[in-house]
């Protein structure tokens, strides 16, 4: 198993065990709960896609950068952060760009506030 394939198994169960919902974007539904947590999420062009979208009660609030195991995560933030400012226009976010900015590799996570 490749490792960013392993770290993303990782932190599909920190999300669970977090209250989010994870789901897939083929078959996402935004209103199964409070947290939904959608994999893969092409942002607007130039933007890339996120590997997972953070939406609360149906609108987005942040992105989550998966990187292998023993990456080192710092640095990583720039590359959330293109995230967090490429959301397509048709996608509901109560602010714009994205606040919550996480890189994770599984095993270490990193968290940007960015309404802090």
């Amino acid at each position: 198993m490749p490792l960013e394939a392993a770290a993303r198994e990782e932190i599909d169960r920190a999300l669970v065990a977090s209250g989010w919902l994870v789901q897939d974007l083929a078959t996402m539904n935004l209103y199964a709960g409070p947290g939904v947590a959608v994999r893969e999420v092409p942002l607007a062009s130039g933007h890339g896609v996120a590997d997972y979208l953070l939406y609360a009660d149906g609108k987005a609030v942040g992105v989550v950068e998966a990187k292998k195991v023993g990456q080192t995560l710092t640095g990583v933030e720039i590359q959330s952060e293109k995230y967090g400012a490429g959301l397509p226009a048709g996608i509901p976010a109560p602010v714009r760009p994205l606040p919550f900015l996480y890189q994770s590799t599984g095993n270490e996570t990193r968290f940007t506030n960015r309404l802090d």
